[in-house]
């Protein structure tokens, strides 16, 4: 019968439709049952009123049965997250009030949900476009959630990693565990990440207020401050190498002075001796801060436009015109190659004959005396990589500068470009310089995205050889 009803009418076998009018017809079987016990009906009249109650109670459960299968089905197909569900309409006055209730109830959930996930995706958007990593934690330290940034800088999968398994240093743990066992609300921290390349961080912990959904309990933020670090030591030793640089000069002066002032003060011979090296002391310290100042000026025009067309074999020409009477009176002579024709570059002028006056300058200072001084240009497929260098990409041209002074051994070499840096053996040659010199040539290479090599032999001197695109990038 009830495969027979679910065919014919559309009740499924599990609506129990069969067993609610059995139930609802059993009082009546009960009556005439009775009846006919007591003879006041014939057990075929009481059988025929029973068949007609049970089909009259069909008919009248049936609406309902139906809508309340149908409702059933409607609710069911809310759970599955479908985005294309209408309303259900019934004819029954109390199931399409139940109906309508549900209705109601799925339009607020879907509009809170739809709310939520727009909340949470723009959220998360917002979080991605911080520039530095944000970590979010729950109760036992297992990080739920991360910005653009945390995965960049941690991996794509550390969501769901504990926080211990990606930094092991004891004092940051212990210092994000005091947070999440509430023994503090905030703390601020300075590790070192010896896993993440030895960095410097900067951590920021705070544990989020009661009222706050979801499994997050703390949010911690991370700020690299290694570069800052870095660049505030260099300028704490640059202040402190300029003080010493200057201080001396200014000490001899001072004492001549005094001197002449005093014991030497109608001493004529002792004045001109004095004036000379007070001038000598001068000149230094007006070098040392021209330097200084075009040091600092090539620190802050990094971002500059470089748009000036460079003709690099004019420039060259006009250094070793400015340097050939200093070359003379060393005994040098100055020879320039060109291997083919050298094409313009772009660049600043006046920056890249700063960079060649230093290094021809150089050569003639260093260069042993009956010596020739080479300056050899080509152009080259591309630029050699260098450490910590970003080069252009694309042709370019190569200047090497070659001298015939003695070699410089490998820690000297790696020290060339320091600021303030000399070598020993030219401080005893008494080999006047400030130290600046190959610093502002390093700015100069960095601003125009080319490199600076060199290479030193005993049998062939030292060449300095420098890069510079044709084309920026």
């Amino acid at each position: 019968m009830q495969h027979h009803l679910k065919s014919i009418m559309g009740i499924d076998r599990d609506s129990q439709f069969s067993t609610r009018v059995i139930i609802l017809s059993l009082p009546s079987a009960l009556l005439f049952l009775t009846l006919t016990l007591l003879n006041f009906l014939t057990p075929l009249t009481s059988l025929i009123c029973y068949i007609i109650i049970i089909i009259f109670n069909m008919f009248s459960l049936f609406p309902i049965s139906y809508e309340m299968q149908a409702l059933r089905k409607y609710v069911y197909s809310l759970t599955s997250e479908q985005n294309t569900i209408n309303d259900i309409q019934l004819s029954e006055k109390d199931t399409q009030e139940l109906a309508n209730a549900i209705n109601s109830i799925h339009r607020f959930w879907v509009s809170k949900n739809d709310t939520l996930e727009a909340q949470t995706v723009s959220d998360a958007a917002v979080l991605d476009t911080l520039p530095d990593p944000i970590l979010m934690l729950d109760g036992e330290g297992n990080i739920t959630g991360s910005n653009l940034a945390a995965r960049n800088f941690l991996g794509e999968d550390i969501v769901s990693k504990r926080i211990d398994n990606v930094f092991s240093t004891n004092i940051f743990i212990s210092t994000v565990d005091k947070i999440l066992k509430g023994k503090s609300t905030s703390e601020r921290l300075v590790f070192h990440a010896p896993e993440h390349n030895n960095l410097q961080i900067y951590a920021h912990i705070n544990k989020l207020p009661w009222f706050s959904k979801g499994r997050a309990v703390a949010v911690v933020s991370l700020y690299d401050i290694s570069k800052s670090l870095s660049v505030e030591k260099m300028h704490s030793d640059f202040v402190a190498n300029a003080s010493h640089e200057l201080r001396t000069p200014l000490s001899v002066i001072s004492g001549f002075i005094e001197t002449l002032q005093t014991t030497a003060k109608d001493d004529s011979d002792a004045r001109e001796a004095f004036l000379s090296i007070m001038r000598e002391q001068t000149d230094y310290m007006s070098t040392l801060i021209e330097d200084l100042l075009s040091l600092s000026r090539l620190e802050m025009a990094q971002n500059k436009e470089l748009k000036d067309k460079v003709d690099l074999t004019e420039v060259v020409d006009d250094v070793v015109q400015a340097l050939k009477i200093k070359a003379f009176n060393r005994s040098l002579n100055i020879k320039m190659v060109e291997q083919n024709r050298i094409p313009k570059i772009i660049g600043d002028n006046q920056q890249i004959h700063q960079i060649l006056q230093n290094i021809v300058d150089n050569a003639v200072k260093y260069a042993t005396e009956n010596t020739e001084i080479v300056i050899e240009m080509k152009t080259v497929p591309e630029i050699p990589a260098g450490a910590g260098l970003n080069v252009s990409a694309g042709k370019a041209v190569s200047i090497a500068v070659n001298n015939k002074g003695p070699k410089i051994d490998k820690e000297n070499l790696a020290r060339l470009t320091e600021k303030f840096y000399r070598m020993q053996i030219h401080k005893d040659m008494k080999i006047k310089g400030t130290g600046l010199g190959l610093s502002i040539a390093k700015q100069i290479i960095l601003h125009h995205h080319g490199n600076l090599t060199v290479n030193s032999t005993s049998y062939n001197g030292t060449t300095f050889t420098i890069y510079l695109p044709i084309k920026q990038k």
